[in-house]
């Protein structure tokens, strides 16, 4: 996988819902989506800083997405 760029959890849950993943319940400070053909369930916090790239990789990972 290459370099990943710095994203904040609204720039991938932007992403994530253009893949097709609709809200399923937020918790907190965590937004939890879901696909509903795939059946695949990510968690993204929503906080104002980006995102570390070990927590963008799982959550790309868990979501087979490429970007």
């Amino acid at each position: 996988m290459n370099r990943l760029p710095n994203l904040t959890p609204k720039k991938l849950e932007k992403i994530l819902r253009k893949q097709g993943f609709l809200t399923l319940r937020q918790i907190g400070s965590h937004l939890h989506l879901y696909h509903p053909i795939q059946k695949i369930r990510v968690t993204i916090p929503m906080h104002n800083h980006d995102l570390k790239r070990k927590t963008l990789t799982t959550i790309i990972r868990q979501a087979k997405i490429k970007l």
